[in-house]
């Protein structure tokens, strides 16, 4: 199927990655093939930079990324923060204390922009980022929730997380939450994938309409809903599908690269 796509933007746990968190080699040459079709590939990813960082690399790409589900773009080739959503301090203090009144075991994180601090680490409970790189800064959290905070997360046994989940969507309705079943992210509403991938494609003088994204998560729904070309995988969630123009097969069966098949974008 031709088309006239002139942007991929692609997630990454569940989409792009498998689950042993690889880029399949026919995956990764058939991205190769964009540039020479003067089509742009952008990673959008809850991950902060450090954690994109061997992918990007791996991949060659020199295009601005989005991370922290939209909280931040960053261009990875000169170490810079183009635009970033964070949340004031006061509050993320606030959500803290609220969830550790009902939960005093669950732990605690905090991104700002690409540092990691928290006030213990719980090799229980970690999130990817935190099974690759350790905390930048542990201290109590008074000390370093004195700046904008560009991610919270709470995280502990699931039953918590979603009594936590429905805590926090009452008491702060305009954060931006997103609940998986061991942890809770919690960002600024300005925080969207869809939001951020206006302002990449915009710099780059592509038209929404033109853009072809990919996910597999409820992050990703806005962002597939906002483009010419929405793509679930088929391990997404259901709404994601709902969303989405067509299923690719799953981030194990090399879906992405099916879903450049389908519209032309490689060979």
């Amino acid at each position: 199927m031709p088309s006239n796509i002139q942007l991929v933007a692609v997630d990454l746990d569940g989409t792009l990655l498998d689950s042993n968190k690889q880029v399949s080699d026919a995956t990764a040459a058939a991205l190769a093939c964009l540039p020479a079709q003067s089509v742009r590939l952008v990673i959008a990813s809850a991950r902060p930079p450090r954690s994109v960082r061997p992918i990007y690399s791996a991949l060659k790409l020199n295009t601005w990324q989005i991370n922290y589900n939209g909280a931040l773009i960053w261009d990875e080739p000169s170490q810079t923060v183009l635009y970033h959503a964070p949340m004031k301090p006061e509050l993320v203090l606030s959500v803290i204390e609220r969830a550790r009144d009902m939960f005093e075991e669950v732990a605690v994180s905090c991104e700002i922009l690409d540092r990691w601090y928290t006030d213990a680490v719980q090799q229980m409970y970690m999130t990817e980022t935190g099974r690759l790189f350790r905390p930048d800064v542990v201290a109590p959290i008074e000390e370093f929730c004195r700046e904008p905070v560009t991610k919270l997360m709470l995280m502990g046994e699931p039953p918590m997380i979603s009594r936590l989940e429905q805590l926090l969507l009452q008491e702060y309705p305009n954060a931006n939450i997103v609940c998986e079943p061991e942890l809770l992210q919690v960002m600024s509403p300005k925080a969207d994938k869809a939001l951020a991938l206006r302002r990449v494609a915009a710099h780059y003088g592509v038209a929404m309409e033109n853009v072809m994204a990919i996910g597999d998560a409820a992050n990703d729904i806005a962002m597939l809903k906002s483009v010419g070309v929405g793509i679930a995988m088929d391990n997404a969630h259901p709404l994601v599908k709902r969303a989405a123009k067509w299923v690719a097969p799953s981030n194990n069966d090399h879906g992405v690269l099916a879903a450049l098949r389908k519209y032309g974008l490689c060979p």
